[in-house]
């Protein structure tokens, strides 16, 4: 840290992704990727904006925008496009965060939270998960301050059912709720219609997990059009360009392959049922996971050893060194034939003991 860093950054602690090793090739399991390639209009819609690079791409994403907002069924004046779901989330943390308005999320879930808060100065309280990992809504519904709750949440992959949210939503229509819905095409209930009803909630998605373009940064808000409004003003007042040609093209081309998105979500529920199934087998307690990945330990090796002998093996997984969830490790859901090699490497680990 040099001698003009900010001090109102003095003990800001960034976010740390998931490993991106280069030295060896690896079964990825660790960032909650897809498996799949992009699909087939993605890649060339993408490739068709490529040749116009040389100029700006359209602010208003406008096109990119009435495809999403057809989709979930609301308007264009009730969506934001921004650079993946964590630009829309800071946007939040941003307009609706300061001393009198903490930001209030729990205690286990994206680490992103905390470092949002802390960049914007904002002062923010963690609740903490109740023992089996589940959110407890009575907390945040007797907390005051602007609520961010994943949902499903990360890295237990717990869903909140829609009531529960929307007697959260419901409870206090004076401050924002924020559902980050980055997991919920797995088998979550999405809230985006919720946001017809209630003025205080928006609503994240992203199209890096479902929609297999991680690389590509894509997500957008949900809400009520004057919640947009602010979100926009505060995008305009920092990257208007924030969603470039390429990226839109891609995002255009995954909606039109609506089947091939079914089809991906369907896939990757099945591996994570048999995945599931070959871990209990092997004497895994597990979450009840409705995103893509599972959550799980063993009681015959720790968390984290587990993790370090997997990536001796080739097989990458992520390992959280927090107390509560030190035993437990993150394992995405990838191919069929990935998740196999998995749980076979899992297999002799566990023999060697």
């Amino acid at each position: 840290m040099s001698e003009f860093f900010s001090s109102k950054y003095k003990n800001l602690t960034p976010y740390v992704p998931g490993e991106q090793p280069k030295e060896r090739k690896y079964i990825k399991l660790n960032t909650n990727e897809s498996p799949f390639a992009p699909s087939k209009n993605a890649i060339k819609l993408a490739n068709e904006q490529a040749e116009k690079l040389f100029l700006y791409p359209d602010p208003d994403c406008k096109e990119l925008t009435s495809a999403v907002a057809q989709e979930l069924g609301v308007s264009s004046e009730n969506v934001i496009l921004t650079n993946g779901s964590d630009e829309v989330l800071n946007f939040a943390f941003m307009a609706y965060c300061d001393k009198d308005n903490p930001a209030v999320f729990p205690d286990i879930s994206y680490g992103f939270y905390k470092v949002f808060a802390e960049i914007n100065c904002v002062p923010y309280k963690e609740i903490p998960l109740k023992s089996d990992f589940t959110i407890d809504v009575d907390e945040y519904i007797n907390s005051n301050g602007t609520v961010f709750i994943a949902n499903p949440n990360a890295p237990t992959g717990i869903a909140l059912s829609l009531s529960e949210i929307e007697r959260l939503v419901s409870s206090n229509e004076k401050r924002i709720v924020v559902i980050d819905e980055a997991y919920v095409d797995f088998g979550g209930q999405s809230a985006v219609n919720l946001t017809k009803k209630y003025k205080n909630l928006i609503v994240t998605q992203t199209f890096s997990k479902s929609r297999q373009m991680a690389g590509a940064r894509l997500g957008f808000g949900v809400a009520d059009k004057e919640i947009i409004a602010d979100l926009m003003t505060i995008k305009y007042s920092t990257n208007p360009y924030n969603v470039n040609r390429m990226t839109a093209g891609a995002g255009l081309g995954a909606i039109k392959d609506k089947e091939y998105f079914i089809e991906n979500c369907k896939k990757i529920i099945e591996n994570r049922n048999y995945t599931q199934n070959a871990l209990k087998d092997l004497g895994f307690t597990l979450t009840n996971s409705s995103a893509n990945f599972v959550f799980a330990k063993s009681d015959k090796i720790s968390g984290k050893d587990l993790y370090l002998k997997l990536k001796e093996r080739g097989v990458l997984v992520r390992h959280f060194d927090k107390d509560r969830i030190k035993e437990y490790n993150r394992i995405t859901i990838g191919d069929y034939q990935q998740m196999q090699i998995f749980i076979q490497t899992v297999k002799s680990i566990l023999e060697e003991i």
